[in-house]
């Protein structure tokens, strides 16, 4: 499934700058798209496409697609229900909507990602 058609079911994702998906933004552990999966592909600590990664391009804090990079100007999009809600990075000075990766989960939670 691509992205355009993820918006259009109305799906809570991340999609790197690079146009890798990042995973759904949801609280079900068992789901194999989830970021709270922590063995599957986007939420695993070893996962290439991981922000859970510390070694990927998506979750190093040196690598500009990455969250965890302060300096970044190119962060993941965070889509909420479908609709480009903002950026997933630790960069203080980006514009626009932003949330730190470290409330990632705090911030799931107030939107009800249980799904």
């Amino acid at each position: 499934m691509n992205i355009l058609e993820r918006a259009e079911q109305g799906q809570s994702f991340l999609v790197a700058d690079d146009g890798q998906f990042l995973g759904k933004l949801s609280l079900n552990q068992y789901d194999s798209e989830s970021i709270s999966n922590k063995y599957g592909s986007y939420g695993s600590q070893y996962a290439s496409t991981s922000i859970n990664n510390q070694y990927s391009s998506y979750g190093s804090r040196y690598s500009s697609l990455s969250p965890y990079n302060q300096y970044t100007s190119t962060p993941p999009t965070i889509y909420l229900k479908g609709r480009k809600y903002g950026y997933l990075t630790k960069n203080k000075y980006k514009s626009g909507v932003t949330l730190d990766p470290d409330n990632l989960v705090n911030w799931m939670r107030s939107n009800n990602l249980n799904y």
